[in-house]
């Protein structure tokens, strides 16, 4: 781990130069207990600080942000009541300012000097963290090693975007503690930000030197306004295919898939990773993004990450819908990819609610209030396909379909065998064509014959961008 920067230097590297402007008032140790007093004055020296918390507002790349940051070398960042006054008052600042929130952690959790008073600022702190998330302004946090206690189980883990130091020790309940409490040691490589990325609990692993890049993209999408489509759409006519090819192109290698639609027709993508709930599933992408210049939240399935061995589960659509919620929440366009050939079927995926969590996928895409676009970009198959279709506007690739269950599962119902899915393809109208004229489909996107994934993703992206950039403002 590198070298520990502390609260002010972590500001001057993130925010521009000459930017930050305190919102810090002088704590009052009035009333204070002798010892105590002793205490605080010792760590004010120490850290530099006079208390375990600063904050302020500032500039990143020329935009306004507010900030809340732990000074560990301040009794071990631990949160006290006026430390606690402190963050709330910076948070009602930046809702009341409209500003987005950077937070960055280090601390070992509520003071114990000051007890059950200091622990229940918790509560405050995240009240006033929901409203801000409620105004629709962004909150991201960086945790800094380490951040346990009563900080990860509030501030630290109410962002809408998680980031964590690597090597980062960062826990519910301290290891010593824990250790003293049970007499073992707790259970190694547990607490650790790699691990923690490795489970969905927090989005990724990022160098501090690495923060003032991320921030800038992330805000690029986040704060800064569409620019105007600027590739041109594709236009052309829409070959008579025949259904059963359409199906085996899209299964074939080397078919565009959603990365890359990001690599050939995004800029500026800060990828997520899981729920943030303790699950994550590499078969679903979720991503902050510009669409041929439009912000917007990427929600696709990856058909390169769906295998026998790993196929999209119910934890798949979990991370989905973090995605529809995350766009509606911070007010940004959903662009949702299907190209599947199906969702997990097995004894787990029945009792990890795989049904429910279709439903669920469905209702919220029909009930979000930002503009929706979907894309079926190659395979559409089952309910897993048709968990993230429902949209404003649906666009989709030439040679992509959509069916109840694959053709073989298909002509096995009817006909008994598999020897019939050719047919089955053509008689239950799958294609992106048929779609279009059942009015299901609002844009179809002419692919040729020699077209590589680079080009059918930006013609891809360029149909997603005029669809948002004429959206209307709901």
């Amino acid at each position: 781990m590198s070298a520990r920067l502390g609260a002010r230097d972590l500001v001057d590297l993130v925010l521009d130069a000459s930017t930050a402007v305190s919102w810090d008032r002088p704590v009052d140790l009035s009333g204070v207990a002798p010892d105590y007093r002793a205490e605080l004055e010792a760590a004010a020296a120490k850290a530099g600080t006079d208390e375990s918390v600063i904050t302020g507002r500032g500039l990143v790349r020329g935009r306004p942000v507010a900030f809340v940051v732990n000074e560990f070398r301040f009794l071990a960042g631990s949160i006290g009541h006026a430390a606690a006054a402190r963050i709330v008052a910076a948070v009602r600042r930046a809702t009341a300012d409209g500003l987005p929130l950077l937070a960055a952690t280090a601390s070992g959790g509520t003071r114990m000097q000051e007890g059950t008073p200091a622990f229940l600022q918790m509560v405050e702190i995240s009240r006033a963290l929901m409203d801000h998330r409620a105004a629709g302004l962004p909150y991201l946090a960086y945790l800094r090693h380490p951040t346990t206690g009563g900080v990860f189980a509030s501030w630290g883990s109410l962002a809408h975007i998680t980031v964590a130091e690597p090597g980062a020790l960062v826990g519910f309940l301290g290891p010593k503690v824990y250790e003293a409490l049970h007499g073992s040691p707790f259970p190694p490589g547990v607490q650790v930000a790699e691990n923690l990325a490795a489970h969905g609990v927090i989005d990724a692993v990022v160098p501090v030197d690495d923060l003032p890049e991320l921030v800038d993209r992330t805000l690029a999408v986040l704060v800064d306004p569409a620019a105007l489509p600027t590739t041109p759409r594709r236009h052309g006519d829409i070959a008579e295919r025949d259904a059963w090819a359409c199906i085996t192109s899209t299964r074939a290698e080397g078919r565009v898939g959603v990365r890359d639609l990001l690599r050939h027709g995004a800029t500026g993508t800060v990828r997520l990773s899981g729920t943030d709930e303790g699950e994550r599933d590499a078969t679903v992408l979720v991503a902050l993004t510009r669409l041929d210049g439009q912000p917007c939240v990427v929600v696709g399935q990856d058909r390169s990450r769906q295998t026998p061995e790993s196929p999209m589960g119910p934890s798949a659509l979990r991370q989905a819908r973090r995605g529809m919620e995350l766009a509606d929440e911070l007010r940004l366009p959903l662009v949702t990819v299907i190209d599947t050939p199906g969702a997990e079927l097995s004894q787990a995926a029945e009792e990890g609610a795989l049904a429910g969590e279709i439903a669920r996928c469905i209702s919220t895409l029909t009930t979000l209030k930002v503009p929706t676009v979907s894309v079926l970009l190659g395979q559409g198959c089952g309910g897993g396909a048709l968990a993230l279709l429902p949209a404003r506007t649906v666009i989709a690739a030439e040679r992509a379909w959509l069916a109840p269950l694959p053709p073989e599962g298909a002509s096995v119902i009817v006909h008994g065998d598999v020897s019939h899915a050719a047919d089955m393809a053509r008689r239950q109208r799958v294609r992106a064509v048929d779609l279009h004229a059942d009015g299901a489909v609002h844009v179809v996107v002419p692919e040729g014959d020699d077209d590589s994934p680079a080009a059918l993703a930006a013609a891809v992206a360029a149909a997603c961008g005029t669809a948002l950039a004429a959206a209307p403002v709901l």
